[in-house]
């Protein structure tokens, strides 16, 4: 099959093939009289062909998960990007702050969507939100976007000056003109590391949106652009939120929480003669713990190589809070390489405080008809953008938002917030929205019951006080512990331990007892009989690694007592494989690390940091109705 141009735009591609000496006419100087002189379609080299059916199968792969975002009301808007047939979606924080908790979203198919805010990221300007009304939405394939270089070809598609109001996004073509890019916050919350540049055009309403590589898989969420001074014209350089970075943040946005930065808790420079040294560093930070000192030299987080102080910036900012991660480093002459718990880098009431500092004024409201003028009473009118078809020689229809209104905090006129949406908005200092914590606290607490031991003993009433006796090893020891309400016991050989108290129990945590693994049992046991919601407060806190390794576990954090108890499940299995309990944020925390033969747990192994205080080899563990004897 030939490839056909029409007769305007083939005599450009002849001018400009011939100048660069290819097509199928004559060469050098003649070339370009010859192609002016072509009086039909031309045929492209095959090669061409190839280039041009793969761009266009590229865009039209991506287009569909691409998200033009509105805010109710008419206050403005941006773009998004499909992440999952459910509706997850990733914009910027900065889009979504106007418009509160819903919004109203349009795709390519040309239908408009509610969609309710799931999570923040106000410092790496990252927002979920999820769209509603289906669960087969097309959503992008992501990339790697470690793999990206300067010079790759790309795309961006999205809302650019809130264009789509017929619902097709704007598509622009150009190559990443450079990677691994870190702009401070400069006075601002807003911190964008790690992140791609590109010459394809970014203008306003294009942020949150995506960038694709050249087979249509997403590379990340367009944020920033340079614009000239005098005006909001694009010059060409503009900034993508890379792709695994969100990746890193996705298990604490669907959280619904309002998320933080990590930090190693240490400030570094660039060694004149090379490589990067710590120039001072917190005593309480978990690196101080792991060894790390002044003026040791960082060679590597995550697995990346650290040469400069910007490099460690720009990996550092890419991670969430509470992470920990492989770090590195060479003091005197000694390499060691370690898992390093990373801090935050803002108190929460600090974040909360910065973000509110960071929202946007509102945006105008226009005068809008009463519902009573109109004829209409509340919810009577039909939403005919929903499943109307766009195209033809008709008008572009803008999406029917007049009868929204902006959220509280953001305007002087009341939300007209969809029931659909309503349903699924709960409010609670420091979560963006509590309601999707609470889904995925039940999602955790249904698999936590369906495993050992709590499938042992499905038949046992739980509304009973009842008691874990565990028998077995270490080394030629024997070993018992015992965990009820009140009544907390360890036996090792000759060695016994009892508490009647959480706070004795907080004292063995915090002086690296053995005894420190009847917490994480007790917590265990009480969060199986009394689920999240009255275990005490307890919510989900995201993804993480365990022990620095990937896959990222889910975690749930419960208070127990005076202590912040731990519990992270692997993502596929749902098997719970690691329980820490935190005493003092500035001491290391119990681990009791699960071993198991099937379904069936095997061994508990106590540690504190990268030391082993405790393995036990598990020979029976029994539930009793009442404390043993």
């Amino acid at each position: 099959m030939k490839f056909k141009l029409p007769r305007s735009i083939a005599m450009l591609t002849a001018v400009c093939l011939a100048a660069f000496g290819l097509g199928n006419g004559a060469r050098g100087q003649d070339g370009v009289q010859l192609a002016a002189s072509v009086d039909g379609p031309i045929e492209l080299d095959p090669l061409l062909q190839a280039a041009e059916r793969a761009r266009i199968a590229a865009v039209d792969r991506a287009r569909p998960s691409a998200v033009s975002v509105f805010v109710p009301g008419g206050g403005g808007g941006g773009s998004g990007v499909l992440i999952s047939p459910e509706g997850y979606a990733l914009t910027n924080f900065h889009v979504t702050s106007p418009a509160g908790t819903f919004m109203r979203c349009g795709l390519s198919d040309g239908r408009v969507y509610d969609a309710v805010l799931v999570g923040l990221d106000p410092v790496g300007d990252l927002a979920m939100i999820q769209l509603l009304g289906r669960d087969d939405f097309p959503y992008a394939t992501l990339a790697d976007s470690r793999q990206a270089r300067a010079g790759d070809w790309c795309m961006v598609i999205g809302n650019p000056f809130l264009l789509a109001t017929n619902l097709q996004p704007t598509v622009t073509w150009g190559i990443l003109s450079g990677v691994g890019r870190y702009q401070y916050p400069s006075g601002t919350l807003l911190e964008y590391a790690d992140c791609l540049q590109t010459d394809a055009s970014i203008n306003p309403g294009n942020s949150g949106g995506p960038i694709y590589n050249d087979q249509g898989e997403l590379l990340g969420i367009v944020g920033r652009c340079s614009f000239e001074k005098r005006g909001r014209v694009n010059v060409g350089v503009g900034y993508a939120i890379s792709i695994n970075q969100a990746k890193n943040f996705l298990g604490y946005l669907r959280s619904g929480r309002i998320v933080d930065h990590a930090t190693l808790g240490a400030t570094v420079t660039t060694d004149p003669d090379g490589g990067v040294v710590v120039s001072n560093i917190l005593e309480s930070s978990d690196a101080y713990r792991r060894g790390l000192r002044y003026n040791a030299q960082i060679l590597e987080i995550d697995g990346r190589p650290v040469m400069t102080a910007n490099d460690v910036q720009n990996v550092l900012g890419t991670f969430p809070s509470g992470w920990r991660v492989n770090v590195a480093f060479r003091n005197q002459g000694v390499t060691t390489r370690v898992p390093v718990r990373l801090m935050s880098v803002h108190r929460q009431d600090e974040l909360l405080a910065k973000m509110a500092s960071a929202l946007p004024p509102p945006p105008p409201v226009p005068d809008q008809p009463d519902d009573e003028d109109n004829g209409e009473g509340e919810g009577e009118k039909q939403d005919d953008d929903q499943d109307a078809e766009q195209g033809g020689d008709e008008k572009p229809k803008r999406p029917d938002l007049k009868r929204q209104r902006l959220p509280p905090g953001h305007g002087a006129a009341k939300p007209a917030i969809p029931e659909a949406v309503a349903d699924l908005i709960v409010q609670r200092r420091g979560f963006a929205n509590y309601h999707f914590n609470q889904v995925e606290q039940d999602r955790f607490i249904r698999s936590l019951r369906s495993q050992f031991p709590a499938n042992q003993f499905a038949e046992t009433d739980q509304s009973k006080t009842t008691a874990w006796t565990i028998t077995g090893k270490t080394g030629d020891a024997e070993v018992k512990l015992s965990v009820a309400d009140d009544q907390y016991a360890i036996l090792v050989g000759e060695t016994a331990m009892q508490a009647t108290r959480r706070s004795e129990l907080f004292d063995a945590v915090d002086t690296d007892s053995i005894a420190g693994i009847l917490p994480a049992l007790d917590a265990w046991r009480t969060m199986l009989k009394l689920g999240p919601e009255k275990f005490g407060e307890a919510y989900y806190q995201g993804t993480m690694p365990l022990g620095g390794q990937r896959p990222l576990r889910d975690c749930l954090v419960g208070l127990y007592g005076e202590m912040e108890v731990r519990w992270l499940s692997h993502p596929e299995t749902g098997l719970v494989e690691c329980i820490e309990v935190v005493a003092d944020r500035d001491s290391d925390p119990a681990e009791v690390w699960i071993r198991r033969e099937g379904d069936d747990i095997s061994g508990l192994e106590l540690r504190y940091g990268t030391d082993v205080s405790l393995d036990v080899s598990i020979s029976d563990w029994t539930q009793t109705e009442s404390a043993p004897q």
